[in-house]
């Protein structure tokens, strides 16, 4: 599994559209994104140039655990 290294935080909330999520509001710069699909679930993105490795795979991770998949197979299906 491969984290993407230049992924921006507009980049990842538009890519999470695919899972329903939507952006829900704005605090300077991080934006909360929502989803009501398999439940109830809300993340919060850094708008940053790139989000560091580390704080994407806990982002990522997050989201696979909420919809019963693998990091691998949420990375799969969005275009990042």
């Amino acid at each position: 599994m491969k984290i993407p290294r230049d992924c921006r935080g507009w980049q990842l909330a538009k890519a999470l559209r695919v899972l329903g999520y939507v952006p829900t509001r704005q605090s300077g710069s991080h934006t909360c994104v929502s989803t009501q699909r398999d439940g109830e679930n809300h993340e919060t993105i850094p708008m940053r140039k790139a989000v560091k490795p580390g704080l994407l795979h806990g982002i990522l991770k997050h989201i696979a655990d909420h919809h019963g998949l693998t990091v691998q197979e949420l990375l799969d299906s969005l275009d990042l």
